[in-house]
């Protein structure tokens, strides 16, 4: 037991000063001493990587960006320190900084996505008011003559009862039969139009 402890602290020492002497070799940019760090490490890494992102596609790429940032920083590196922890910890940085952007895009999403759906209301108000217009201005057409004169002066123009009459010579009663009448005919075709309307602009997806 102790014979293999003792071999056990050897092999550790001697990782240890191989960590040492290629981490010097990088810092004076020897990228074949990279590569062996990189062989040494990235199996290890890539596990803890994987076991905090679930996703192993997302894991190599962390991998491979962190080891980017060890060899952008090469001129930073300290043999002394552990090695192992410094990549860990940039592993780590670099999960949390996803997890956040990735928040950030799911809170950017949902708002445009708000944004364009009121838009889309907007937009879709405005095609059956435009759309409601034309079915009342094509109701109104659609009355006797003088039920339309009557409408159109009393309704659309503004004109009183007693001007009407005056104008058209017929009674103020008879103005308000008009307008009973025309009201009651507009109103039963505006029903029939916006319902066909209303399954039109459904059958469109709108």
């Amino acid at each position: 037991m102790l014979r293999f402890e003792g071999t056990n602290a050897i092999k550790k020492s001697k990782d240890a000063l191989l960590v040492r002497t290629l981490l010097m070799k990088v810092m004076n940019n020897d990228h074949s001493a990279f590569h062996e760090l990189y062989d040494h490490f990235s199996a290890q890494l890539y596990a803890n990587v994987l076991r905090m992102v679930r996703d192993t596609e997302l894991a190599r790429e962390i991998l491979q960006d962190v080891f980017m940032k060890v060899w952008e920083k090469r001129e930073n590196l300290d043999p002394e320190k552990s090695f192992n922890a410094y990549l860990h910890q940039i592993g780590k940085n670099l999960v949390y900084d996803h997890f956040r952007k990735l928040a950030l895009d799911r809170k950017l999403e949902s708002q445009f996505t708000e944004a364009d759906s009121e838009a889309y209301s907007h937009i879709e108000e405005q095609l059956f008011y435009k759309e409601s217009n034309q079915l009342f201005l094509a109701a109104v057409a659609k009355l006797s003559p003088q039920r339309k004169q009557v409408f159109t002066l009393c309704k659309l123009e503004g004109k009183s009862y007693h001007e009407v009459s005056k104008l058209l010579q017929i009674s103020t009663s008879t103005i308000s039969d008009h307008l009973l009448k025309s009201n009651k005919f507009i109103k039963a075709q505006m029903q029939i139009a916006e319902s066909v309307l209303i399954i039109f602009i459904g059958f469109l997806g709108l």
